[in-house]
């Protein structure tokens, strides 16, 4: 894959076509069903927003797209990618899968050795200074939630680490 959610029928470029340009068709290939990637590759460095995958392998447990059949074989080393990004306000997780595996790499666990998750639309500060893990619902059209209400749900959050939003 050439970049993040390139599968067009998963909502996440729409979402963010939305919260940024009022326009889920923003980031639209016209007349193809395919993503500008020139595009969201200026968008996201324009924002400083950045993309990387919670785990190095994963072990797909049946034959179903959801993450609740994923078994993380390696996660990914978060401590040491922040390590290299100074201004970093948040980790944003877009998945119980994604929060889970992040906040257990981060050691943010109860007593029983449960990672703790925050619930969709909030955060929770994580043991790296000034860093805070932050929950957004599924952008796959299988969570069950209209566009509309996924784009204030990630408006919400860009207002917080992003700032202003329009162009």
């Amino acid at each position: 894959m050439d970049f993040f959610y390139p599968n067009f029928t998963n909502d996440h470029w729409r979402i963010e076509g939305l919260v940024f340009y009022g326009n889920a068709q923003y980031f639209e290939e016209e007349g193809r069903k395919t993503f500008r990637l020139k595009a969201i590759v200026d968008h996201l460095k324009q924002r400083g927003i950045g993309f990387f995958d919670t785990a190095l392998a994963v072990r797909r447990l049946t034959d179903n797209a959801s993450d609740k059949f994923l078994e993380v074989v390696v996660s990914t080393d978060i401590r040491s990618i922040v390590a290299h990004l100074p201004r970093l306000k948040a980790i944003v997780t877009t998945g119980e899968k994604a929060t889970e595996t992040i906040a257990l790499s981060l050691g943010m666990t109860n007593e029983k050795g449960r990672a703790v998750l925050s619930a969709v639309g909030t955060a929770l500060p994580s043991p790296i200074e000034g860093v805070e893990l932050y929950r957004l619902p599924s952008s796959s059209r299988a969570y069950p939630m209209p566009l509309m209400k996924k784009a204030e749900a990630y408006r919400q959050m860009f207002e917080r680490y992003v700032g202003v939003l329009s162009v």
